[in-house]
């Protein structure tokens, strides 16, 4: 039986989509964790809320990451399309949509981030104007 390698690389493609498709929760929503819930239900200094800040800029990075893989894998699709046969279109689809959503999760995340920077920002305002021993301006 002779395989072309073509063939061999669409099944290899096809593969590595899907399992980064597994290992994710595509959502237009922020992350949301067990461990972050937590962290945002006892946020109650400048500190939690920094931290908080810092863990969804850097979900947002992440997803960043894949978009630029995905939008590198949407590139091959789109230019060796001869290479996936009639799958070429779906999978040029299923990839723009998985970037959409990724992108909207990487919006999400940083609006969040942005978010717990203000709530930290105030935390700060109040503590320096309920501090008596803060010098006056």
């Amino acid at each position: 039986m002779k395989t072309k390698p073509g063939n061999i690389f669409a099944v290899l493609s096809m593969a590595a989509l899907l399992g980064s498709m597994n290992s994710l929760t595509i959502a237009a929503e922020p992350i949301d964790t067990p461990e972050i819930r937590a962290a945002i239900q006892k946020a109650t200094t400048r500190s939690d809320h920094e931290t908080v800040a810092k863990y969804y800029e850097n979900a947002a990075m992440q997803m960043q990451a894949k978009v630029k893989e995905e939008k590198e894998l949407l590139e091959q699709y789109k230019n060796k399309s001869y290479l996936y046969g009639r799958q070429a279109q779906d999978l040029q689809s299923h990839t723009a949509a998985l970037i959409r959503r990724h992108e909207q999760t990487v919006a999400a995340d940083m609006k969040e981030a942005a978010l717990h920077r203000q709530m930290a920002s105030k935390l700060d305002e109040n503590h320096a104007e309920s501090d008596p021993q803060s010098p006056a301006m």
